[in-house]
């Protein structure tokens, strides 16, 4: 598996601790539908959250948040959607991104978005 790999599967372990620890229940990770995927689909006061997870060793390639380009967004749009048309007991949706920066294996910073598209 390659370092960057490592690194990002990591950082959705992280993510998710740092959710559950503010109280949200991860209702699915790496969920999946055909090509579509999100690092975590959580609930949090009622509300569906789409977590975009982005780690990163260093500043290289910008901060992590950033590389979730509109792009990227409209991916996840579309894979929200077809979780929705599969769990239809949920009506809200929420986009979040969680950036991670790591130093070695500690963590040097961790940043929770919330609604950070639409």
């Amino acid at each position: 598996m390659g370092k960057h790999k490592e690194t990002g599967i990591k950082g959705e372990h992280i993510a998710e601790n740092f959710l559950l620890k503010k109280g949200y229940k991860v209702l699915h990770t790496n969920w999946r539908s055909g090509k579509k995927e999100v690092d975590i689909i959580a609930e949090n006061n009622g509300v569906v959250v789409i977590v975009e997870v982005k780690t990163r060793r260093n500043f290289d390639f910008g901060f992590p948040e950033e590389a979730v380009t509109p792009v990227k967004q409209t991916h996840l749009k579309a894979a929200a959607e077809a979780f929705f048309d599969e769990n239809r007991q949920y009506n809200d949706v929420r986009f979040d991104i969680i950036s991670i920066l790591l130093k070695g294996n500690t963590i040097a910073e961790i940043r929770h978005f919330e609604d950070a598209f639409y």
